[in-house]
Formats: C-alpha cells, sequence, structure tokens
C-alpha cells in the first residue's frame, strides 16, 4: 500500500501541465520543514502546526522484538506503543532584509501504554509547555529562481524534565523515563543551511540541520544530538493547489549521564545507552492557498510520513507513521 501511494505521488508531479506564474500554492517547503524561507523587512508570518507521531512495537537494530523478547532481556516491564501530539506556534518576523526571526513554541501530549512481567497493562502520561525555540535565517544567495540561506537557533529549556505518574506496585507517583518528558533541561543550538529552488513547472529544496545540546541537565544528563537532512519536490497543479514529496534522514544519539531516579534494569526507555538510532521517512504532501478576502490569503498544508528503514540502539519503540497539519498567514507590516 505505502509502495503504491509513492508511484502514484511521483507520477503526478510529472502528469499535469504547469501553473502559470504569479501566486503559488508550493512557495513554502512542505509543512513538516521549518525555517525553509525568508521574509522582506516588514514582514509578518503568524503559523499554528498540529503534529502527531505513532509508536508501536519495539525494535533493536532493524529487527523487531516481541514484548516476550524484550521481557526475556531481564527488564520488569517494556512499552507497547506510544501516542505523541503536538501544537506548535509560530512567529517569524523580518527586521531588516537581511534577518528573518522565528519563534517556536510547542504544547506537547504524550502517552505510553506497556505490559510487565505479570501480563499487566498499564498507560503513562505527560503534557505541558515544551522548550522554546527562537532561531535567526539570513540570506546567503539568491539568483535566478534559486536561494539559500543560514539558520541560527538556540533552544531554551522552557519544558518540564519532571514528570511523574502512578506506576503498578509504586507505593508513589515515580519519575517517568526519558522519552516521556516533556522538555531537554539543557540549553542547545541548532545550526542549519536551507537552499529553495523554483522553475514554471517544479519546485525543490534541502535542509540539513543540527541540534547539539551544550550542558547537563538538573537531574545530570543531557539528550543525544542530532542531525536531520531533508529534500522535497513539488509541484502546484492549479493557482491554489500543489503536492510534494519529500524524503528526510535523521540521527540521534543516546542520551549521556543518567538520571539517579531511573533505574536502567526496569524498563527500556530508563536505559540512557537505549535511546539512540537513525531513520529514513518518505512523506508526501499537499499545500493549499485560500483567499480569504479582506483576511488575505492564507496557507493550509499537510503532510503524512512513514519510515522505509529505521534502526534502533534497542530495544526501542519504532516509529509507525506521522501526520503534520498546519496554517500560515504572512502580512507586510512595513516596506514591501
Amino acid at each position: 500500500m505505502r509502495v503504491c501511494v509513492l508511484l502514484i505521488l511521483v507520477v503526478s508531479l510529472f502528469a499535469v501541465s504547469p501553473v502559470a506564474a504569479g501566486s503559488r500554492p508550493d512557495a513554502h517547503a512542505p509543512i513538516g520543514v521549518m525555517g525553509d524561507h525568508t521574509h522582506e523587512a516588514g514582514g509578518l508570518m503568524l503559523s499554528y502546526r498540529f503534529g502527531y507521531m505513532r509508536m508501536s512495537g519495539n525494535r533493536s537494530g532493524a529487527t523487531h522484538q516481541s514484548p516476550g523478547d524484550v521481557l526475556q532481556r531481564g527488564f520488569a516491564a517494556t512499552p507497547l506503543d506510544m501516542d505523541m501530539q503536538m501544537h506548535v506556534f509560530g512567529l517569524m518576523i523580518a527586521p531588516t532584509d537581511w534577518l528573518t526571526v522565528m519563534a517556536m513554541l510547542p504544547l506537547v501530549d504524550l502517552g505510553m501504554d506497556h505490559v510487565n512481567v505479570m501480563g499487566r497493562r498499564f498507560r503513562t502520561r505527560s503534557d505541558g509547555v515544551g522548550d522554546l525555540r527562537l532561531t535567526g535565517l539570513w540570506p546567503l544567495w539568491q539568483r535566478d529562481g534559486h536561494r539559500l540561506h543560514l539558520n541560527t537557533g538556540v533552544s531554551f529549556p522552557t519544558g518540564s524534565i519532571d514528570h511523574e505518574d502512578d506506576l503498578p506496585g509504586s507505593p508513589g507517583r515515580v519519575r517517568l523515563p526519558y522519552p516521556m518528558q516533556i522538555g531537554s533541561g539543557s540549553f542547545s543550538l541548532i545550526p542549519g543551511l536551507t537552499y529553495r529552488g523554483e522553475s514554471q513547472a517544479l519546485s525543490w529544496g534541502g535542509q540539513a540541520q543540527g541540534t547539539l545540546f551544550l550542558d547537563d541537565n538538573d537531574h545530570h544528563y543531557r539528550l543525544g544530538d542530532r542531525a536531520e537532512l531533508t529534500g522535497w519536490l513539488a509541484r502546484p497543479w492549479a493557482p491554489w493547489l500543489s503536492t510534494s514529496l519529500r524524503l528526510a534522514w535523521s540521527y540521534w544519539g543516546n542520551v549521556r549521564g543518567a538520571d539517579p531516579r531511573l533505574n536502567p534494569n526496569m524498563v527500556p526507555t530508563a536505559d540512557p545507552d537505549r535511546r539512540g538510532g537513525h531513520r529514513l521517512e518518505v512523506l508526501p504532501g499537499l499545500n493549499f492557498e485560500v483567499p480569504l478576502g479582506a483576511l488575505g490569503q492564507h496557507h493550509l498544508a499537510i503532510e503524512f510520513g512513514f519510515p522505509v528503514y529505521q534502526w534502533l540502539y534497542g530495544p526501542q519503540l519504532e516509529t509507525d507513521w506521522r501526520l503534520t497539519v498546519g496554517w500560515q498567514h504572512a502580512l507586510q507590516l512595513f516596506g514591501g
């Protein structure tokens, strides 16, 4: 099924005549890419994204692990599946032509189902405000439909790493493992480089980005650094509709240090040496330009993705699919 969907989208990118030049629905990258464009002086953009990720089943390396396989390694419990919901509110503003500032604030809701060695199932939950991200976007080069800019971001530890929940057999609330904490507890640098190009018939682009955690948090650990590389191709079908196809590769390292209140023998998610991995995903998407009269042009987009390969320092929950739905609206405060 996934292969059929992918083939249909690839063919659709080339199957229709190009849209006339003008307002383009593919003027933005797919909604799952952040910091993909800059603005002229006085430009302002508001955005909202809803993200949902579904994870189920465990994997060690590239091999699937059943709950029994995990429990036979000596753990008292194993995760079965996890749901992650995220509401991300964004603001972009350009004080000058050579700098666009972007702020992103997430609200996160996490839920994870488990089973223990006695066969009892239980669920843990956490929710709250995540880490605030501020990014500067610096245009480097622009010519004949090609643009290149530098991304320089900083993440602030505004998300909690103190979430607790009730567990079977525990006399009180227990600190939740690393993937169930909303924040990182650490400052981080987020360098990146973004390229975009377009012709009358197509648009395309790519982005490389890293996340480097700078310090141990108050619980004596820091999350593993990340590296992400993505590229996309988009085709407008009409002045109000375009399709896109994106490939995304990501790598993330194991946790460095350890929270002393977590027992790595209780559940794999509490083991700092079982948190890293890498993954390659395919993500088709749709983009819409919606005119609302005096309220201006609004950009609506949706992107659905699934892994075609993942390798995990496991046992660790594997990703099944993810969905991103978003809204963007640009305004001109001055200049233009």
